[in-house]
């Protein structure tokens, strides 16, 4: 179905702007309480953070979070931010096949970046940091969880878009499931230094 189809217009005066698709609208308004979300999240986690004397509480004091792996793991994510935008690019100039190569590379990029997420996890788990080791476990894995669950949304999002330009579904003139997509991955790729400098580093 043609684009134009599922377009509304903004007009001031008399005055035409840029048609809004549908989907551009919708995934602002979902990136607007996605925002509201994680701000939630953050302001509980520095209630608690700034609260305490000490950080981590005394009773967790011995737990060492992966900075060092952490760190690595933000520039695969930053990284793929980059990879999605360069097909988003490719699209728009009509070169599907440089889109594929993108596409691939971003979700490549988005499972390395889980994948070594979760080997954390099973590691800090193994060493008895979980979800119930009071406040620090808790703010922690629903923080971190959170975001992670935000990401493995974006790739299977992504591959949805991927299987669509496989089937030669995108072209220069027809490209806003790919753009909906790069901006929801941007939204996730965006936050993850943010909640890495208040978790890990802070």
């Amino acid at each position: 179905m043609n684009e134009l189809e599922h377009t509304s217009y903004e007009r001031t005066e008399g005055a035409s702007h840029r048609p809004i698709s549908n989907a551009r609208l919708a995934v602002l308004v979902l990136l607007g309480a996605e925002i509201m979300f994680f701000a939630g999240l953050i302001g509980t986690f520095l209630v608690f953070r700034l609260g305490s004397v000490t950080w981590p509480p005394p009773s967790q004091a011995d737990v060492r979070l992966p900075i060092g792996i952490t760190g690595l793991n933000t520039i695969v994510l930053l990284l793929s931010g980059y990879t999605v935008f360069q097909g988003l690019r490719a699209i728009r100039q009509d070169r599907q096949r440089e889109l594929r190569n993108w596409l691939f590379a971003t979700g490549l990029l988005g499972i390395i970046f889980l994948v070594v997420q979760g080997s954390e996890w099973v590691r800090l788990v193994h060493h008895g940091f979980t979800l119930s080791s009071g406040v620090y476990g808790s703010v922690f894995y629903v923080l971190i969880g959170c975001h992670a669950l935000h990401v493995l949304v974006a790739v299977l999002w992504l591959l949805a878009v991927f299987a669509k330009t496989v089937a030669g579904r995108f072209s220069g003139n027809h490209y806003v499931g790919v753009e909906v997509c790069a901006i929801y991955w941007a939204f996730v790729v965006v936050l993850w230094p943010l909640l890495y400098v208040l978790v890990y580093l802070i």
